[in-house]
């Protein structure tokens, strides 16, 4: 069973404060052997404790659940680091415009990881005057389908909801070159590159 904190976490967001472990407890009102015992995997912090042992640690509650610090990377609000998120329990879709910590139902969700088109998830892409016309050969049933399609550019992302039992196709209004995302319920993110 995963821990909702580990000890090497708490140990090592210790030690970069260059706290030790009875500095650490007095701060907490534990004992030292309390740290101690977390931190060597023999026990875990109450959950009362998880608020005050963030801010004794200076790093906020999810960031010390997920044992890294969160750090602004994006400063340049790049739309090509943005992330898609999908809930494996709603099926709600999450846009990002770079690294986040996103749960959802509970659960914390992996940032999806585009992979370039296989013949199933190949995309048809029409310009017709202003717009892009895009679709797919592939299967939409309840079981197999595509949950969206999103055309992102160097300044937004627009996304389409498909739906099983539909068509395979989206309209975008075209605003140049950028990226075209499908999302397969079965298999992933695919990208493809929409040229000028």
């Amino acid at each position: 069973m995963d821990h909702y904190v580990t000890g090497a976490v708490i140990k090592a967001l210790r030690e970069r404060q260059r706290l030790t472990q009875a500095e650490l407890a007095a701060r907490l009102c534990v004992s030292d052997k309390a740290v101690s015992k977390w931190e060597t995997g023999r026990g875990l912090p109450d959950i009362s404790l998880l608020e005050p042992l963030s801010e004794a640690l200076r790093i906020s509650v999810p960031e010390l659940l997920c044992g890294q610090a969160i750090v602004n990377r994006n400063r340049a609000s790049n739309m090509l680091k943005s992330r898609f998120y999908v809930c494996p329990v709603c099926g709600n879709v999450l846009f990002a415009r770079g690294e986040a910590l996103i749960s959802c139902c509970g659960i914390q969700l992996p940032a999806l990881e585009a992979e370039e088109p296989d013949d199933l998830h190949r995309v048809d892409v029409q310009k017709v005057e202003d717009e892009i016309y895009v679709s797919l050969d592939h299967p939409m049933t309840k079981e197999h389908f595509l949950p969206f399609a999103a055309y992102m550019t160097m300044d937004r992302c627009e996304i389409k909801a498909l739906y099983p039992e539909g068509n395979a196709e989206a309209r975008f209004f075209f605003r140049g070159g950028g990226w075209l995302y499908v999302y397969c319920n079965q298999h992933g993110l695919y990208r493809h590159r929409v040229g000028r």
